[in-house]
């Protein structure tokens, strides 16, 4: 079993490590200063609609380009309390949508009464599922029915329709079981016209290089699945790699960094940034700390709100109006067509 970077104790388990590797590398121009020149700095929240919750890092899969680091390894889950403390923070709020994330969220213990009790507040629900874990043990398998129950949006990453592609990213097996799962979800309802189910897909590159155009993409995913194995979805999603975690270690061992960073610098796209994930998320580390986005809580890097940094100390008001904390991964989300949890967001 492939081991995460914290228990191999690798220097990149540390986000000071991490941080100190990007931000040496500016070629003269850093995010913050990119900004500036198109009179985009500072960079501000434009209100929250989403709140975007890391459940644990637990997983059932160690993939090569994750971020997050999340492993069978991993031990890190959110607490009852904790989840009790967002839903205080829903309760009070207009916020619209809960996005919930891992690691694999379905191995939080408490994840389907966490789903239970965000729906009961009228919330929309998105779960980052990877997948596998319906297959991965006998407990998972209704998870589609209880998915389609709660009326939840399934986002799935599949970085290729082909079997080498997925598991040279993802491990072996992982192709194959993602079809089947792929199935599962249909066969309740998922994907299908008029049946309010949703669910949508994920690529990522394998290597590194930007994402492809996202509908052209769409497009092709949805014949080859389609006509391969009889499968559906709605949206694919074409997410940039961030060079963060597991995926900055493959850039530093392959020989790939400097040119990666050169690409996501030059091909900054300012129509991006009014897009940005940040701007109307707040991230929710497993702990409950606050965050910009994902990207920034595998950093780290908490809010810029001193007086509002963990979930139980919530200021909906200024939250809504902080300054985003900025570094040099940035260039990731607004590269090409830009990127977020939902793919690209620029035209």
């Amino acid at each position: 079993m492939i081991k995460s970077l914290k228990v191999l104790h690798h220097p990149l388990a540390e986000p000071l490590n991490q941080l100190e590797i990007l931000e040496a590398h500016s070629k003269d121009t850093s995010f913050r200063e990119k900004l500036g020149l198109y009179g985009m700095f500072p960079l501000r929240s434009s209100g929250i609609d989403i709140l975007q919750i890391n459940v644990g890092k637990m997983c059932n899969q160690t993939c090569k380009h994750c971020h997050v680091d999340a492993g069978p390894d991993r031990k890190e889950i959110m607490s009852r309390q904790t989840m009790e403390q967002c839903l205080e923070v829903l309760k009070n709020s207009d916020i619209g949508t809960v996005d919930l994330t891992g690691g694999a969220p379905e191995l939080n213990p408490d994840f389907r009464w966490f789903v239970e009790e965000i729906k009961k507040l009228g919330k929309h629900v998105i779960v980052r599922c990877n997948l596998t874990i319906i297959l991965a043990n006998k407990r998972f398998h209704d998870l589609p029915g209880f998915f389609k129950e709660n009326k939840v949006e399934v986002v799935s990453s599949l970085p290729g329709f082909t079997r080498d592609r997925t598991d040279r990213q993802r491990g072996d097996g992982v192709f194959e079981d993602s079809i089947k799962a792929l199935q599962m979800l249909n066969q309740v309802g998922y994907g299908a016209e008029g049946s309010g189910l949703v669910l949508n897909l994920v690529y990522n590159p394998a290597g590194a290089f930007l994402p492809p155009a996202q509908l052209a993409l769409e497009k092709e995913y949805k014949a080859e699945l389609l006509s391969r194995y009889n499968i559906i979805f709605n949206s694919l999603y074409a997410i940039t790699n961030m060079p963060v975690s597991r995926y900055l270690d493959y850039l530093l061992s392959s020989g790939n960094y400097e040119r990666y960073m050169d690409k996501l610098i030059s091909a900054f796209n300012p129509a991006a940034v009014s897009n940005l994930m940040c701007r109307n998320t707040i991230s929710v580390g497993w702990d409950g700390y606050l965050y910009d986005c994902d990207f920034n809580q595998m950093l780290e890097l908490q809010v810029s709100t001193e007086k509002s940094r963990h979930i139980s100390e919530f200021d909906l008001q200024a939250l809504s109006n902080r300054s985003i904390v900025l570094k040099q991964h940035c260039f990731g989300c607004t590269a090409g067509a830009g990127s977020s949890c939902g793919g690209s967001i620029a035209d």
